[in-house]
C-alpha cells in the first residue's frame, strides 16, 4: 500500500490507476489511500465482488451486506473514482491524464447531428453530479449572430449538419467563452459538407485558449480516424460514444468536488459507554451470540429514544399492560429463539381494545409455537404503538474495513426492496447526508403530498451514534434497529425493536459475521 504514497509524490504521475481483488488490512488502505486522492486521482477497478457475502448472516443488514457493497462504501468515502469495466477505466484515465481539472459541473454540447447531441444531453441530465450549462445572454446573442437562423442556440449548440470548421470555430470560440461553461464536449458525424481533419485542427486550437476540459465524440470509425489521431497527439480525449465522454466527465467533476471537502473528524457524543460496556461484557461472557432484550438498553445508553416495553405472560397480563400503556399497542412474541418474528405472524399492531389484545396473545402465542416448537416462549412484548415513517438502521462486520453501517426503507420489505445504502464506520457528518440522497425513498421523509417534513437532523445524528456505538464496541458483528421511528420535524425518531449480535469468545470471526 505505500506505492499509493509513492506515485502520489511522484513528478511524473499524473493520475493513479489500479486493478484491486481484495485487501488485507481495510482501515489503514482507507487512511492510505485519502491521502493519495488529495494528491492526484486514484482511479480503481475492483474484480471478485460477486463472492463472499453474508452467507451466514441472520439480520436483515447481514442478508444485505457484502465485501463488494464494503468497497463501494470505502471509495465513495475516501473519494476513489471506481471503474466498472476495463473499459471505464481507461475512458477515465484518459480524461483525468490530458485534460485539465474543470472549476465546476457544467457541461456545454456541440454538435452537427441533432440527434447525438439530444442523446449526450439525456446521459448528462441521468448522470449524478454534473449539469447542463446555462449559457448567459452575451452567449446567446453571439451565437444568433454568428450561426445559421436553423442552428439550435440553447444548449445542446446545434451547428446543423453543413456545418464547416468556420462555424464550429465560432460555436467553440463562444460557448467555451461563457463563464457559466466548465467543460466542452464536441460531436461530429461526418456529412456531405464537414471537413473533419480542419474540424480536429480547430478544436486542437481553441482548446489551447481555454484553461477547460475538452472532449471529442467524432463518430464514424474510419472516416474520423486521422482527425482522432490528431485530437489524441494534442492532449483532446476522443470517445466513439458520447455516454462515455459525459460519463467520464462525471467522474472527474465527482473528484474535484472531493478536493473541496474539508478534513473533517467524526462526531463525539456524549453517551454513557460505561453502562453500554458493562451489560455487553455481560453477555460476552455468559457465552450470548444474540442479544434482544439487552440490546435496547445499550442503544438508550448511546442516546437512543425507545418506547416502554412491558413483557407480558399471560392474556390477562396482556390486557392490563395495554390499558397501562394506552391503545393502539403493538404486541411481538418474546423469544430469544425467534429472530423475524413476522415469519411466524409473532407481531399484532394496531390494536384498539382488550379483546383485540386478548385474542392476539393467544393466537401469536400459539401459532408461533407450531411454526417453531422447540422455541422459548416467554410471552408477549406490549408497548404502545409509535406512529412515524419506518427506516432500517444496521450494521454488519465486514472481514476487510470492519463495522458496516446500513440506512433503509424499514419493515418486513428491506430485504426484497434493497434500497439500502451503506458506508464503512466511523462515518462523518457527509457521510451520513449522502446515504440518505442514495436511497429511492429518501423524498418521502423529506414530505410529500402535503406531509409535514420527517425529522431528518434526528436520524442523522443517530446514525452518527449508532456509528460511534459499533465504533466502539468491536465485538458487536451484527445488528439492526428495525424499525427505526422517524417522527415530523423537532420530534426525533424512536427505535421501536433492536438486535444485536455478539462475537463470541473462543470463535473465529466469519466473512461478515
Amino acid at each position: 500500500m505505500s506505492g499509493f504514497q509513492n506515485l502520489a509524490n511522484d513528478d511524473e504521475t499524473s493520475v493513479i490507476l489500479g486493478y484491486l481483488e481484495g485487501i488485507e488490512n481495510g482501515k489503514a488502505f482507507m487512511e492510505i489511500a485519502k491521502k493519495a486522492v488529495r494528491e492526484k486521482p486514484v482511479i480503481l477497478i475492483k474484480a471478485g465482488g460477486t463472492g463472499a457475502g453474508a452467507r451466514a448472516a441472520s439480520s436483515h443488514t447481514g442478508t444485505l451486506a457484502g465485501s463488494d457493497k464494503a468497497f463501494n462504501a470505502a471509495f465513495l468515502q475516501i473519494g476513489i473514482i471506481r471503474a466498472m469495466s476495463i473499459e471505464e477505466l481507461f475512458d477515465y484515465a484518459i480524461l483525468f491524464a490530458e485534460q485539465p481539472l474543470p472549476k465546476g459541473n457544467k457541461i456545454a454540447i456541440i454538435t452537427n447531428a441533432g440527434g447525438p447531441g439530444i442523446i449526450a444531453a439525456d446521459s448528462v441530465e441521468n448522470t449524478k453530479g454534473i449539469e447542463m450549462a446555462q449559457f448567459s445572454n452575451d452567449t446567446l446573442d453571439n451565437l444568433r449572430q454568428k450561426l445559421p437562423p436553423t442552428a439550435g442556440l440553447f444548449n445542446p449548440v446545434d451547428v446543423i449538419g453543413d456545418a464547416k470548421s468556420d462555424r464550429y470555430k465560432d460555436a467553440l470560440d463562444i460557448v467555451l467563452n461563457d463563464n457559466n461553461v466548465d467543460a466542452g464536449l464536441v460531436l461530429l458525424t461526418p456529412q456531405a459538407m464537414t471537413d473533419v481533419d480542419i474540424i480536429a485542427q480547430v478544436a486542437v486550437q481553441v482548446s489551447s485558449n481555454f484553461s477547460k476540459t475538452i472532449m471529442t465524440s467524432f463518430m464514424g470509425e474510419a472516416s474520423v480516424r486521422d482527425s482522432i489521431s490528431l485530437l489524441q497527439k494534442n492532449g483532446i480525449p476522443n470517445y466513439p460514444y458520447p455516454e462515455r465522454a459525459v460519463r467520464s466527465f462525471a467522474r472527474m467533476a465527482q473528484y474535484v468536488e472531493t478536493r473541496k471537502l474539508p478534513d473533517d473528524k467524526p462526531v463525539s457524543f456524549n453517551v454513557d459507554k460505561a453502562r453500554a460496556e458493562d451489560i455487553l461484557k455481560k453477555a460476552v461472557d455468559s457465552g450470548k451470540a444474540t442479544i434482544l432484550d439487552e440490546a435496547k438498553s445499550i442503544i438508550e445508553a448511546y442516546g437512543f429514544k425507545t418506547p416502554q416495553v412491558v413483557l407480558a405472560e399471560t392474556s390477562n397480563e396482556a390486557v392490563k399492560a395495554a390499558e397501562k400503556l394506552g391503545y393502539p399497542v403493538v404486541m411481538k412474541i418474546a423469544s430469544p429463539d425467534i429472530i423475524h418474528k413476522t415469519e411466524v405472524n409473532g407481531v399484532r399492531v394496531g390494536l384498539k381494545d382488550k379483546r383485540e389484545v386478548r385474542n392476539a396473545f393467544l393466537e401469536m402465542t400459539s401459532q408461533s409455537k407450531r411454526h417453531m416448537p422447540h422455541a422459548i416462549i416467554f410471552g408477549v412484548h406490549i408497548q404502545k404503538m409509535v406512529k412515524g415513517k419506518e427506516v432500517i438502521l444496521g450494521m454488519s462486520h465486514d472481514r476487510n474495513f470492519g463495522p458496516l453501517i446500513m440506512f433503509g426503507l424499514g419493515g418486513i420489505y428491506v430485504e426484497v426492496m434493497k434500497d439500502v445504502s451503506f458506508r464503512v464506520a466511523p462515518l462523518l457528518r457527509r457521510d451520513v447526508e449522502s446515504m440518505l440522497e442514495e436511497v429511492k425513498v429518501f423524498p418521502i421523509l423529506k414530505g410529500v403530498r402535503g406531509e409535514k417534513k420527517s425529522d431528518i437532523n434526528a436520524l442523522i445524528d443517530a446514525i452518527l451514534r449508532l456509528s460511534q456505538l459499533v465504533t466502539d464496541f468491536p465485538e458487536i458483528i451484527e445488528m439492526d434497529i428495525n424499525p427505526l421511528m422517524v417522527m415530523p420535524e423537532g420530534e426525533g425518531v424512536v427505535a421501536v425493536d433492536v438486535r444485536m449480535g455478539v462475537f463470541e469468545k473462543g470463535k473465529q470471526r466469519g466473512e461478515n459475521s
